[in-house]
């Protein structure tokens, strides 16, 4: 047996249409908007943070006048290190005990984060389960389970924050007097409450949308085989609806890292045992501090992009969700790997444009 390699003839060449051929040039015309829009509002105010944080504003009296001026100067990065080394100069008590505030703060970003996402999947999940099925008055409960989603954050803060008054619903209903607005570990338990009541139907939603995306066909033949109703979902439910959920948790998990409005709107500032991130940087940027502000906030974004990154390649979250783009990715990786054995000598089955086809003699000879 002996090998013929050929070169294919390259394809001939199509004049290409903006219209059609040219969807690169399309895609970048119809993003523009979008892009500069996001350049404005997120980009660039990114860069501005960072290029803040790397400074550090004074207001001294200058000695000749008695006047107070005020000063920029760069500091580098001294606000990020000032950050990490204020264990004995800026120490809270908070419910996890005495410490830094930004360990404080970080601590409690975590803790809200762990479980509020926690709750609010399975309770998503559940909600899911409920919309999915067909009963009189689905729409109306799917309407009621959706609204606490739309209602505005500040606006669902404000509702708990009279709930959870000293004298208010909360604790009416348990029938006894409980400090919920205080600075307390009750104070983490309603924030809880509220944002796991607030965000859940997010998550409900998300899952719904996996939930739809399964084929009834399956169910039938899980019936047929035996399945009880607990081995379905977790054999056939869970697995096929994984990629909206996890999506969604990711998205939850991000946005509950950054959590701002509902401490701020139900315990206000300086509450050590509520004090996250965004309302540590809060309290410095309204102290005037705006140099260790920024610095906060870019390590807060450090951290949700972190994790963010991590979510991604661990639980392989698609973002994306593009088909096509994965096929063109798949397609420039096997032009890549062709083009590699192709310069190290090896022969190809077949590569894209002008590439190589391998024949035996058997096949290409009469």
């Amino acid at each position: 047996m002996s090998t013929i390699t050929q070169a294919a003839a390259p394809p001939a060449k199509r004049k290409k249409n903006a219209l059609s051929d040219g969807q690169g040039q399309l895609a970048a015309l119809l993003l523009s908007p979008t892009m500069l829009v996001l350049g404005v509002v997120v980009i660039i105010p990114v860069f501005l943070s960072i290029r803040e944080s790397l400074f550090f504003k004074s207001d001294a009296p200058d000695p000749n006048t008695g006047m107070v001026v005020s000063s920029e100067q760069f500091v580098g990065l001294g606000n990020y290190l000032n950050a990490f080394n204020s264990a004995t100069a800026d120490t809270v008590a908070g419910v996890w005990g005495t410490m830094p505030r930004l360990t404080n703060a970080f601590l409690n970003n975590m803790w809200f984060t762990v479980v509020c996402v926690a709750l609010e999947t399975v309770l998503g999940v559940a909600m899911a389960l409920i919309m999915a099925k067909a009963f009189r008055g689905q729409g109306i409960v799917r309407a009621a389970i959706l609204v606490p989603w739309a209602i505005p954050t500040i606006v669902s803060a404000m509702m708990w924050k009279l709930i959870f008054d000293a004298d208010g619903v909360a604790n009416k209903i348990i029938g006894t007097k409980i400090l919920w607005l205080q600075d307390n570990a009750w104070s983490q338990l309603a924030i809880i409450i509220a944002d796991v009541w607030k965000t859940a139907p997010f998550i409900g939603l998300m899952a719904l949308a996996g939930l739809q995306t399964i084929d009834t066909q399956v169910y039938e033949a899980a019936k047929v085989d035996g399945a009880s109703a607990w081995r379905q979902f977790t054999q056939i439910t869970l697995p096929l609806m994984k990629p909206a959920l996890v999506v969604a948790v990711l998205f939850r998990t991000l946005s509950t890292m950054a959590i701002f409005e509902l401490p701020y709107g139900m315990m206000g500032l300086n509450k050590y045992s509520v004090d996250t991130l965004s309302t540590f940087a809060f309290v410095e940027a309204r102290a005037t501090r705006y140099g260790p502000a920024a610095a906060y906030s870019v390590l807060l974004f450090l951290l949700v992009a972190v994790v963010a990154f991590l979510f991604i390649k661990l639980l392989g979250a698609d973002v994306i969700g593009d088909e096509e783009v994965k096929a063109v990715a798949a397609q420039k990786k096997r032009r890549r790997l062709a083009a590699k054995a192709a310069a190290h000598g090896q022969p190809a089955a077949s590569v894209g444009g002008g590439g190589v086809i391998t024949t035996t003699s058997g096949e290409g000879q009469q």
